[in-house]
């Protein structure tokens, strides 16, 4: 225990040598250190630089960011004909309710400063066949390898989009209508396959393909001015089946004019081998196999400054269900849409509505026996942004559509129906 004197010392050499730093503070500083100046501040203050640093150095965890979006829908307003049913959304027609389409989380973030990783699964999936809803199952699983300081060089590993057609890589985040065109989205169902993929683009595009990515300009992301990949050919999150893997190139740029309207043209092919297996046959009479699986389509983007405008037209071959000899042939397909929008601005409100229409006729390889399919699709609507975290869009979609498979040889179904999706966005 200390005795008095040595307390009376005590506070004298702290009082001294507050005193002595408080010399050097001007009349701001000496504000602040009135209320907490004491011994244990004036060993704080002498603590090395390097120390600091140390304890402020950032781990890889503390760079990975969370987001996500999910929409709800319901689609069986103004309904004429229930029998009408898609493969792109299981609520459309008879018995169909209120649907959670999407609930996704994005972990993403710079874990070096030349690795970037992307991990995206989905709460809202359904397996094939089943009738139990809301099953996770992943989306994306892959980390960009940046060749240069720049970025502007980029390797992609792992599950990932395939850089085919500008709606396919459009996230449904933003896009306007509620499901993708059949004439893109048949090349690449679910958009997504396990491979690698090579993309290049100048930094200052890059910078300007993430300006686009918004909610109001509705663009696709940053896939490179040119991108080149080699992936298994099965769709997302199902094994190769054959020993000959897809390749796809595409390029695309986005030009900027002097009035701020941007616009996007871009090419895009792919070739490959599919593997109709066993899973995807309706009976035993159908046989599966391999089949040629090549295309190339032509897109063009306006992106609404107000006014915007998308087209995308493209044709191949595939494999395709044929009823009159009961067996699944490569055969040619074609088919795209186009889309005109405008985006309009309303206080703290943003009104985009639109209109698109859309045609395709083909195989659709990833349905039950190659289904051949026959598309005709106009849809009206609008989306309205109340603030950024909430979305709530309506379409009316007038369809004609034609399917032939070994369970129906030849099924026209075509109607009327109102389509209502809220989303929210965190």
């Amino acid at each position: 225990m200390f005795s008095p004197i040595t307390k009376f010392l005590t506070k004298k050499v702290v009082l001294v040598v507050g005193a002595a730093s408080l010399v050097t503070l001007s009349n701001q500083d000496l504000l602040a250190q009135t209320t907490t100046t004491s011994v244990d501040s004036i060993q704080l203050n002498t603590t090395s630089a390097p120390a600091q640093e140390e304890k402020k150095e950032s781990k890889w965890y503390d760079k990975i960011s969370l987001r996500g979006y999910v929409q709800i829908r319901y689609n069986r307003l103004l309904e004429t004909n229930p029998e009408l049913k898609t493969d792109y959304d299981k609520s459309v027609g008879d018995k169909g309710g209120f649907l959670i389409r999407r609930a996704r989380l994005v972990f993403s973030g710079n874990v070096h400063e030349r690795v970037y990783i992307y991990i995206q699964p989905d709460f809202a999936s359904t397996p094939s066949g089943s009738s139990s809803q809301h099953f996770v199952q992943l989306r994306d699983a892959y980390f960009d390898l940046s060749l240069d300081k720049k970025k502007e060089y980029r390797l992609r590993v792992g599950q990932s989009k395939v850089p085919y057609g500008f709606e396919n890589m459009q996230s449904s985040q933003n896009r306007l209508t509620q499901d993708r065109n059949d004439g893109f989205n048949s090349s690449v169902p679910n958009e997504r396959d396990l491979g690698v993929m090579f993309y290049w683009a100048p930094d200052h595009i890059r910078k300007r393909f993430s300006e686009l990515a918004n909610s109001r300009m509705k663009g696709s992301g940053d896939y490179g001015v040119f991108g080149l990949g080699i992936y298994n050919g099965q769709t997302a999150n199902r094994a190769e089946a054959n020993n000959n893997q897809h390749i796809v190139a595409r390029v695309s740029y986005p030009f900027a004019f002097k009035n701020g309207q941007i616009l996007e043209p871009g090419i895009q092919a792919y070739t490959g081998v599919y593997t109709v297996t066993a899973d995807q046959l309706s009976s035993n009479t159908v046989k599966g196999g391999n089949f040629d699986d090549r295309r190339v389509g032509a897109s063009i983007v306006l992106y609404p400054q107000p006014f915007g405008f998308q087209a995308e037209y493209n044709m191949g071959k595939g494999p395709e269900f044929d009823p009159e000899t009961m067996t699944i042939q490569t055969k040619s397909l074609s088919g795209g849409y186009a889309q005109a929008m405008y985006a309009l601005e309303v206080g703290d409100n943003t009104f985009i509505p639109f209109v698109k229409a859309q045609f395709y006729e083909g195989g659709k390889k990833a349905e039950t026996d190659a289904r051949f399919s026959k598309v005709y699709e106009t849809e009206v609507g609008v989306e309205w942004q109340p603030i950024r975290n909430f979305e709530l869009a309506a379409q009316y979609t007038i369809t004609d559509r034609t399917t032939k498979d070994g369970k129906a040889l030849n099924n026209r179904q075509h109607g009327q129906l109102l389509r209502l999706q809220a989303q929210f966005n965190f």
